[in-house]
């Protein structure tokens, strides 16, 4: 009676393999030979690159009234306006400078706009400093201007 219930749940378990191979992969009898070619796999197109083979992508620069004393200025020039940032944070070439007073804190970022260049101002963020909601950018450059 045993023997009986073995071999038929080895005959269960042999049902339950449909014997065809998985996509991808090779029985082991068809195995490709090394005098064979075997089909390459289908490629996949690249995907589009999204920066120049050199690694280098020019920064948009943000063009708006009143921040003409921080965009295009350098750290050095930043500090000589703002005074010691609170904040100078570096990531890769790029580098962000945070300046804050009463009203508000002011977030600016720096990246070459060329490969090798030096980091210059070319986006700014505000915000007020008692509850982190936006405010115009403008307006906090000149209330923290010295």
């Amino acid at each position: 009676m045993r023997s009986i219930f073995i071999l038929s749940l080895g005959a269960l378990l042999a049902g339950c393999t449909s014997g065809v191979p998985l996509p991808g992969s090779v029985p082991r009898a068809q195995a490709p030979s090394t005098t064979t070619a075997a089909t390459p796999p289908p490629q996949r197109p690249a995907p589009a690159p999204t920066r120049p083979a050199s690694g280098f992508r020019a920064p948009q620069v943000m063009r708006l009234p009143g921040l003409e004393r921080v965009i295009g200025r350098s750290a050095a020039q930043l500090e000589r306006e703002f005074g010691t940032a609170q904040l100078d944070v570096w990531e890769g070439d790029a580098r962000k400078l945070q300046f804050a007073g009463e009203p508000c804190v002011l977030d600016i970022y720096l990246y070459p706009m060329q490969p090798g260049a030096a980091p210059s101002a070319t986006h700014v963020e505000a915000r007020r400093a008692s509850d982190g909601a936006a405010v115009d950018r403008a307006s906090c450059v000149r209330a923290l201007s010295r």
